[in-house]
């Protein structure tokens, strides 16, 4: 996933809340009556009211997260995310519209409200109790900071260019991010005095991303990308200001900025930085990560229990590996097995347009292997694209940019062509039924494509549904064809084994004291994984922790679902049926997703 702003450090912010159209009187999408009483009407609205109130206010007081959702109102604007005063505001936000929610009657509520409610609140409260945790003591990392992250907004089309407006809001955009930029340092100035630090590596590794983004010819830097862009009426006297206006803003407020942060992060923060690299390390550290994982899998399991299904979950899958080795004839053990496909060229692009293309086939062979499990589709395309050449060393194998809810952005699945030796081809298809389809591209697009669905529900980050969807898409690889290969099978498996791996690691790492180098150890010993993917894996675990526990809790539930629902239909089960059903309401938490599953399978469509 993308949105990287949004899904690491700030992990209680659940992207939220929105209820546009959320009364639908004819039908429930569950397939249960919806109640047609005056009272229930009345608090319907009174909830599309309330939450489409606080929608408006959450963007605007959001204004990146409106532009990557397709609402441009804010465009000239950029949230300071980690000040005091965003932070006082945001709060303040969380509890007026809890408070407000408390007058509704949630019994008076018809079917899909009542859901609405419950997700409203539930998201409420976790943000709120998200504020005990001073996450903006920590705003910099490899994987998540503002700097990358502007030149993506800036050379992707995430900020729109298509008329003058719309270079003058980016340059708007540029004092702002000038703001958070001098506010990190303040940040990190506050975390060093309460011993709230980075570990070391991942600032280690964030330097050469800032220092790749400062200082040159403005005109070939990725942040002058846009005008390329300009539209073909603007006229020769705006083309010119604008030019000039970017070069100087390059020069002159971006490119200081980057060197007062690589400065200050290299003379000051580095040394004061941590060996350890632990959530648990740090102050309310066992609390904190204890949170992140409730956060991160919508469960109340504790970071204990997690650790042990993954490694259950590990030996079961291993069994599974072993099998498909000896199924190709390999003549020695599990590790030299593993030794052989990383180093066997056969396996490997050795072009990076290759690799581009290979899974641009893929696209077109997942598309016409959908319509036997789902009725339904996104509108939407979406184009594949290399990962940018600035971030290319930290980002993971591949990621998914959905496309803007009114489709002026196509949604594009990135692949990361920076050392091929680590982009093994038999790993391509379960990352791309991950990504794409029928992983991220249908779950993502689908949502947004829902013209009744609410918005939050539609813009709404559960990283246990949308992970786990992810996952079990891989799963869904076997009945749509792919796989045929033993070695490709060994890769399914493989990235199986990788997500349950994780598992143990994110827990290992943040409640358990495990070193970087042990995981490391742990992930090349049970996955057939490169060593350049394994140390951005274990490093990216080390930034955002808990995210990584997302996908497998979140497979194993739909796994649960769907053997539920084959239970109890028996020879009536319809897998397009159900998977539209896991679908069509939009990203949620385990808890709803598993009691809206079951009041479907008790209505006459489902049961």
């Amino acid at each position: 996933m993308s949105t990287l702003r949004y899904m690491t450090w700030m992990a209680g912010a659940v992207v939220a809340a929105g209820l546009a159209g959320c009364a639908d009187k004819s039908a429930d999408s569950t397939g249960g009556p919806v109640a047609p009483a005056a009272a229930a009407q009345s608090a319907d609205q009174q909830l599309t009211t309330l939450v489409e109130a606080y929608w408006d206010k959450y963007l605007e007081l959001n204004p990146l997260q409106a532009t990557l959702n397709g609402d441009y109102r804010f465009n000239n604007r950029l949230e300071n995310n980690i000040s005091p005063e965003y932070l006082a505001k945001s709060r303040e936000l969380e509890s007026e519209y809890l408070k407000k929610l408390g007058a509704i009657k949630a019994d008076q509520l018809g079917t899909q409200a009542r859901l609405s409610y419950d997700i409203f609140r539930r998201d409420r409260m976790e943000n709120i109790e998200g504020f005990s945790y001073q996450a903006e003591l920590l705003p910099v990392d490899q994987f998540g900071n503002e700097v990358t992250f502007f030149a993506q907004l800036s050379a992707t089309g995430l900020h729109p260019f298509r008329n003058v407006k719309d270079y003058e809001d980016w340059l708007s955009r540029v004092h702002d991010y000038v703001a958070w930029i001098d506010q990190s340092i303040v940040n990190m100035r506050a975390g060093v005095n309460k011993d709230i630090v980075q570990p070391r590596v991942l600032m280690e590794r964030t330097l050469p991303q800032i220092a790749a983004l400062t200082g040159g010819d403005p005109k070939a830097s990725v942040y002058y990308k846009g005008i390329a862009a300009m539209p073909a009426d603007a006229s020769a006297a705006d083309r010119k200001r604008i030019e000039e206006a970017f070069e100087k803003a390059i020069k002159d407020e971006i490119w200081p900025a980057n060197e007062r942060l690589l400065n200050y992060i290299r003379d000051e923060y580095l040394p004061k930085t941590r060996a350890t690299v632990g959530l648990n390390a740090l102050p309310m550290g066992d609390r904190w990560y204890a949170y992140r994982a409730r956060v991160f899998t919508t469960t109340d399991k504790s970071p204990d229990e997690i650790h042990r299904i993954g490694l259950a979950e590990v030996t079961r899958i291993r069994g599974e590996m072993e099998k498909v080795m000896a199924q190709t004839g390999f003549q020695g053990d599990f590790k030299a097995f593993l030794a052989m496909l990383r180093s066997d060229p056969r396996f490997y692009y050795t072009k990076p347009e290759d690799l581009i293309e290979g899974y641009r086939a893929l696209k077109e062979q997942a598309t016409t292997a959908s319509l036997e499990l789902f009725n339904i589709a996104p509108k939407a395309d979406f184009e594949v694209r290399p990962v940018e050449a600035f971030r290319e060393k930290s980002a993971s194998s591949a990621a998914y940019q959905p496309a803007t809810e009114d489709g002026s952005r196509p949604g594009v699945f990135y692949a990361n062509t920076y050392d091929l030796k680590s982009r093994p081809k038999y790993q391509m298809q379960s990352i791309f039924l991950h990504e794409a389809i029928p992983g991220h591209h249908f779950q993502l697009t689908i949502a947004q494509e829902v013209g009744t669905l609410p918005r939050f529900r539609k813009f709404a980050y559960y990283g246990a549904y949308i992970e786990g969807w992810g996952l079990y898409s891989e799963s869904l690889g076997y009945e749509m064809g792919f796989y045929k290969d033993p070695y490709d099978h060994f890769g399914a498996l493989s990235a199986e084994i990788w997500r349950a791996a994780r598992l143990v690691l994110d827990t290992g790492l943040h409640s358990k004291g495990w070193t970087r180098e042990k995981a490391i150890e742990y992930l090349t010993a049970n996955t057939a994984i490169g060593p350049s993917d394994a140390v951005a894996e274990v490093e990216r675990y080390i930034a955002i922790p808990g995210q990584a526990l997302s996908y497998k809790m979140g497979e194993l539930k739909f796994k649960e679902l769907r053997a539920r629902a084959q239970k109890a239909q028996g020879a009536r089960f319809d897998v397009k049926e159900f998977h539209r059903q896991l679908l069509i309401d939009g990203a949620l938490p385990l808890d709803v997703l598993d009691a809206k599953i079951d009041r479907w399978l008790k209505t006459p469509a489902g049961g």
